[in-house]
């Protein structure tokens, strides 16, 4: 597969690993894209599917979502490397293991994003932008596949762009909780004089 596909399938990942792998195997046994045989095994595509189910879900409960994404810290991007390790086919070893670092890194970037995001709208007591938060990224997944199935260089160009603009929200989010804790810190301080 392309490097750009590879890098795109890799973002996408750390919003939703168990969506990405299903589509990667849907798309490749519809044979609207290129995937390596192991992605395309039906009962790869049925495993992967069930935990996308369990996430699709999960992910539009509040505080639910938090406990998802922690656990999800660790396995997005080592899953999105391993996916790419096995999308990089017959490439050296070296650069195979390159391209997986790399893919790894985009997926934290956006799953970063996500859980600073989600943990943000958890402190709002209304359900609804949690679920409104996880349809967009639902979206973004889709959204982000089928540039990797049609325009692969487009898909990595996004893929780095987007993987920027995570880091800015989760650099802004933390110094905006960080004002949030000095704030209330000083407010304790304050009381308690």
């Amino acid at each position: 597969m392309e490097l750009g596909s590879i890098l795109g399938s890799g973002w996408a990942s750390g919003l939703n690993l168990y969506g990405v792998v299903t589509l990667l195997g849907i798309a490749g046994r519809m044979d609207w894209i290129n995937t390596p045989p192991g992605l395309q095994q039906w009962w790869v595509i049925a495993i992967a599917g069930f935990l996308f189910s369990i996430e699709f879900v999960a992910d539009k409960v509040p505080v639910v979502d938090s406990v998802w994404d922690t656990v999800h810290t660790f396995v997005r991007p080592i899953g999105a490397a391993a996916l790419a390790m096995v999308m990089a086919g017959e490439q050296p070893t070296a650069q195979k293991l390159l391209i997986a670092l790399g893919s790894g890194s985009l997926a934290l970037t956006s799953h970063g994003a996500k859980a600073t995001t989600r943990l943000a709208a958890n402190t709002s007591p209304e359900p609804f932008s949690n679920i409104g938060l996880s349809l967009f990224e639902d979206g973004l997944v889709v959204a982000m596949m089928w540039f990797v199935a049609k325009a692969p260089v487009a898909a990595g160009i996004i893929a780095v762009v987007l993987a920027i603009l995570c880091v800015l929200i989760v650099w802004r989010l933390w110094r905006f909780a960080k004002k949030l804790f000095r704030r209330r810190d000083n407010k304790s301080v304050t009381a308690a004089a």
